[in-house]
C-alpha cells in the first residue's frame, strides 16, 4: 500500500463513501502480490490504521470504525473479486469484533461462489505464541515488551511494543521484525552490567495483561503521543495481543491493588527511615508522602517506589499544580520530602547512586518552578473557606467545575444558612441548587420544581465527580462561546437525558456538542 494511500484522511476531501471504498479496495490489490501471511497481515493493518486517528469522531451517532470500517467490509462483500476476498480475509483476522464477523461471513460466501482465495489466507492469524520478554530502562520509565510468534513454527517474528509509564502506561510505538535471534542477542548484550531485571523473560499471560491495559490506555486517549507509524501497526498489535494466552488460575493475577492500609504501611516505613530523619515538619511530611504514594499508585500503574527524572518532573510541574490543593506548610515541605523519598525508594529498588543522583537533580532543578507555577486557589476568586467546602478531597483540578455546578454557597434560602451546607452531601446539594434558582428567577412555583431540581442534581453530581471528563469539556466550549451558564447546564442536561444509561453515547454526544447554541435552542431553554 502506498504511503499516499495510508496518509490520506478517510473523512477528508468530501468524497462520497463509495469513492473512498473504491480507493481502499484498489489499494488492497497489492495483497494479491504477496506470499507471506505476515506481510499480508501488516499490509491489512496499515490499511485499517488509515482511520485510527479519527476513531473518536462520530457521524450521526456512529463511530468511524462503524462508518468506514464496517462500511468498507460491506462494500467489499459486494464486489466478488480476488482483491475483495483478500481484503475481507485480512479484516476477518485484524478487524474489530464486528468487522471481523461480517468480513468472515462475506469471505465464506465469496469462496463458495468460486472466487479464489490467496495462498496465504489459510495461515492468516493462525499464529502460535512463543517466549515473551521485557526490556526495561534504568528507571523503569519505559518497557519494551517483546513477544515472539510463528505460523506453526514457520516464519518466526517478534512484535516489539513500547509501553511508556510516564504517559499513563500507553503503548506509544510498535514494530515487527523477522530477525528474532539478532534482536534478542542485541537485548542481552545491552543488558550486560545492568540489574538482572533489565532484560528478562516473562510469561505470555503477563505480557498479554500488560499490553492489553497499555493498548486500552492508548485507544482511550483523544490524542495520544504515539509514533507516526503507530496507526499502521495498531490492528496488528491488537490481534497479536488476542493471540497471547490469557491468565489461568490465581497464580497469574496482576499487581496486588494498593489499599489504603497498604499505602499507610509504606508511608510509615519511609517516615521511620534514615532518609527521612532530617525532615523537620513531620506532620507536613506525612501529608506530602501520602500524595507521592497516591501518584505512584493511581497514575503510575501501582508503582510508588519507581522514581525517575521524568516522573519527578511530571509530578511536581504538572500533576501537583493541576490536581492537589496543598496548604502553605505542605508546599514548603514537598520538595524536601520528595528528595528523601527518591533516595529511600531508589535504595530499596537497588538503583545506582548515579541514577538516584540524576533524579535528585531534577527535584532540585524543579523547586523554583514548582513554587512559581503552583496554583493559588485565590485565583478563582474564592476565599479559603469556600475552597475547602468545594474540595474536601483536595482535588484542585475539580475546583472550576464544582464552582460552576454550585455557584451559590452563602446567604440564606428558606430560612437556611447556606454557609453551613456541605456541597458534597446529596441532601444539602438540593437546597444549594434550589437557592441558585431562587437567586436567578425568584422563588419558583412548587409545580414541577422537584423534577427540575432532580435534573440539576444529576448534572451537578457528574460535574462534581468529573464523570465523564467530556462533560466539563463541553461546558467549557459553550461558556467560551459566550453562552449563559444556566442555558449551558440545560444543554448538558438534554444530552444526558437523551443518552440515558448509554455512557458511550453520552460521551459521543458531548464531543459533538456545538460550540454555540442555536436560536431555537436558546428560546426553548429559556422557558425551562
Amino acid at each position: 500500500m502506498s504511503p499516499q494511500s495510508r496518509r490520506r484522511s478517510p473523512a477528508g476531501g468530501g468524497a462520497p463513501p463509495n469513492a473512498l471504498f473504491r480507493e481502499l479496495l484498489h489499494a488492497a490489490r497489492e495483497l494479491l502480490a504477496v506470499r507471506s501471511p505476515l506481510d499480508a497481515e501488516l499490509m491489512v493493518s496499515e490499511l485499517l490504521g488509515t482511520w485510527w486517528p479519527q476513531r473518536h469522531h462520530t457521524a450521526g451517532g456512529a463511530g468511524v470504525e462503524q462508518v468506514v470500517g464496517e462500511g468498507l467490509v460491506e462494500y467489499a462483500a459486494g464486489q466478488s473479486s480476488p482483491a475483495a476476498l483478500a481484503l475481507l480475509s485480512g479484516v476477518a483476522c485484524l478487524g474489530t469484533p464486528r468487522q471481523a464477523i461480517a468480513a468472515e461471513q462475506a469471505a465464506i460466501r465469496m469462496i463458495d461462489s468460486g472466487v479464489r482465495a490467496p495462498a496465504w489466507a489459510d495461515h492468516l492469524g493462525a499464529v502460535t505464541p512463543a517466549e515473551c520478554y521485557v526490556n526495561s530502562d534504568e528507571w523503569g520509565d519505559q518497557d519494551e515488551i517483546i513477544c515472539v510468534f510463528s505460523y506453526a513454527g514457520e516464519e518466526p517474528h517478534a512484535l516489539v511494543s513500547l509501553v511508556d509509564y510516564n504517559t499513563e502506561g500507553m503503548i506509544r510505538d510498535g514494530w515487527v521484525t523477522s530477525r528474532v535471534d539478532k534482536l534478542l542477542e542485541h537485548c542481552r548484550q545491552a543488558a550486560e552490567g545492568k540489574p538482572a531485571d533489565a532484560f528478562k523473560q516473562i510469561d505470555p499471560p503477563h505480557a498479554r495483561r500488560v499490553l492489553r491495559a497499555a493498548l486500552d490506555a492508548t485507544d482511550a486517549a483523544e490524542d495520544p503521543p504515539v509514533s507516526e507509524s503507530f496507526a499502521s501497526y495498531h490492528a496488528f498489535i491488537r490481534a497479536r495481543i488476542r493471540a497471547l494466552p490469557p491468565a489461568a488460575g490465581r497464580g497469574q493475577r496482576g499487581r496486588r491493588p494498593w489499599s489504603r492500609e497498604r499505602r499507610a504501611l509504606i508511608a510509615a516505613e519511609f517516615l521511620a527511615s534514615d532518609e527521612a530523619e532530617d525532615l523537620s515538619d513531620r506532620q507536613a511530611a506525612s501529608r506530602v508522602v501520602d500524595r507521592i504514594i497516591d501518584y505512584g499508585c493511581d497514575q503510575d500503574s501501582g508503582r510508588p517506589l519507581r522514581m525517575s527524572p521524568v516522573k519527578v518532573q511530571n509530578f511536581m510541574l504538572s500533576w501537583l499544580p493541576r490536581r492537589v490543593m496543598l496548604c502553605a506548610a505542605d508546599q514548603d515541605a514537598m520538595p524536601h520530602v520528595l528528595a528523601a523519598w527518591v533516595r529511600w525508594a531508589g535504595h530499596k529498588r537497588g538503583l545506582t547512586e548515579g541514577a538516584i543522583g540524576q533524579t535528585l537533580d531534577t527535584v532540585f532543578d524543579s523547586m523554583s518552578t514548582f513554587s512559581r507555577i503552583y496554583r493559588d486557589p485565590a485565583e478563582f476568586g474564592l476565599d479559603e473557606k469556600l475552597v475547602a467546602r468545594l474540595l474536601p478531597d483536595s482535588d484542585l483540578e475539580a475546583l472550576p467545575r464544582r464552582a460552576f455546578a454550585f455557584p451559590v454557597l452563602e446567604g440564606k434560602h428558606g430560612g437556611v444558612d447556606l454557609s453551613k451546607l456541605d456541597p458534597a452531601n446529596p441532601a444539602d446539594r438540593r437546597l444549594l441548587l434550589a437557592a441558585d434558582h431562587d437567586t436567578r428567577t425568584g422563588s419558583p412555583s412548587a409545580a414541577g420544581v422537584g423534577r427540575h431540581i432532580d435534573r440539576h442534581l444529576a448534572i451537578a453530581d457528574r460535574l462534581w465527580r468529573g464523570a465523564p471528563p467530556a462533560l466539563w469539556d463541553a461546558a467549557q466550549r459553550l461558556l467560551d462561546g459566550g453562552e449563559d451558564r444556566h442555558l449551558v447546564l440545560h444543554a448538558l442536561m438534554d444530552v444526558l437525558d437523551a443518552a440515558g444509561d448509554d455512557e458511550a453515547a453520552l460521551e459521543a454526544a458531548l464531543r459533538e456538542l456545538a460550540t454555540g447554541l442555536s436560536d431555537d435552542d436558546l428560546n426553548g431553554l429559556g422557558d425551562r
